[in-house]
């Protein structure tokens, strides 16, 4: 059965491969279908269905993923044919499936040169300046890759997912702060978002836990705590937000002489020791009864196995500590 434009976005953003396969594996059969047939939701009939071009560009995705260069081409054949090749984002998809396809780093670098020309033109381009991000960050050159970010963020502000693979750029050099900084913009743009909660107190979790531990210390965690506990409020059962809580709160329960100081201290603003301890019970019983529901339904959730498995381990560890 062909899917949907929202069943192809929740399949490629999928971590699991074998998903981004099955769905690649359609596309023989897809478009080798006429345009005309009403069966086909990849087809443009009369009223067109914006979602067939979503699921269009999620194939393309998911093609060039699983290898199959061809099938991939001839996606971004039909996209460039009903939007033309001078729309940006069908530039932005036609740069990505050469760098996909790149054999060399003489190849990688045509990419990049062909990107300075379409923004010397163009400045405004979104698509191709995200895709010149990432080409600089896959030939390993983060720098350049941050300051295009940083150029890109000037002229838009608002995106947060540019702000949040900036995140990712800082933390990948080991500039911390600057990507807390960063994931709090993100933050500001979408104060909604449960993951994005979760992954600046993962942030502020690992620059805690990296750090000499020290009073200071335990401020950071706090603050990851309460972005945890944001998490699992916005979204009942984020098995992210549950895990970050269960590791940020055993972390400071661990440092309980570090905390009666902080506590002591009215600069600090850290959670009390029974209030930590309710919030350990809690998401480590919610932790585990997550585990093993969604261990019971392999096909529902077979695209967070590798959060699964995270999550057993560290409930095992944590098992293990307080026995």
């Amino acid at each position: 059965m062909v899917q949907s434009g929202r069943e192809a976005f929740s399949t490629l953003h999928s971590s699991d491969f074998n998903a981004t396969l099955r769905f690649s594996q359609q596309a023989p059969s897809i478009l080798s279908q006429q345009h005309g047939s009403s069966a086909n939701i990849f087809s443009i009939p009369t009223a067109e269905n914006p979602e067939q071009h979503v699921a269009m560009e999620m194939l393309l995705l998911a093609c060039l993923r699983a290898g199959d260069d061809k099938s991939a081409k001839l996606c971004l054949e039909q996209l460039s044919q009903r939007f033309g090749p001078s729309n940006e984002k069908i530039m932005g998809l036609r740069g990505l499936y050469k760098e996909a396809t790149a054999e060399k780093m003489s190849d990688l670098e045509d990419c990049l040169r062909e990107y300075d020309r379409i923004l010397a033109e163009d400045p405004v381009n979104m698509p191709v300046r995200k895709r010149r991000v990432a080409i600089l960050r896959s030939m390993s050159r983060p720098l350049d890759a941050i300051s295009a970010l940083v150029e890109l963020l000037e002229a838009v502000p608002t995106d947060a997912e540019a702000w949040c693979e900036l995140a990712d750029l800082y933390q990948s050099q080991g500039m911390s702060s600057q990507a807390i900084f960063s994931i709090e913009e993100a933050l500001l743009i979408s104060p909604h978002s449960w993951n994005l909660h979760a992954l600046a107190g993962e942030l502020l979790y690992i620059g805690a836990s990296s750090a000499e531990v020290d009073t200071s210390t335990c401020r950071l965690i706090s603050r990851s705590i309460r972005l945890f506990s944001r998490s699992i409020e916005l979204c009942e059962n984020y098995l992210r937000g549950y895990y970050g809580l269960a590791l940020a709160t055993s972390f400071l329960l661990e440092k309980q002489s570090l905390l009666s100081i902080s506590q002591n201290d009215s600069s600090f603003d850290t959670q009390s020791l029974p209030t930590l301890q309710k919030l350990n019970a809690f998401a480590i019983k919610k932790l585990h009864d997550l585990v093993k529901s969604r261990s019971s339904e392999y096909d529902e959730w077979e695209y967070s196995q590798s959060e699964l498995i995270a999550a057993k381990g560290l409930l095992d560890r944590l098992k293990e500590s307080a026995a």
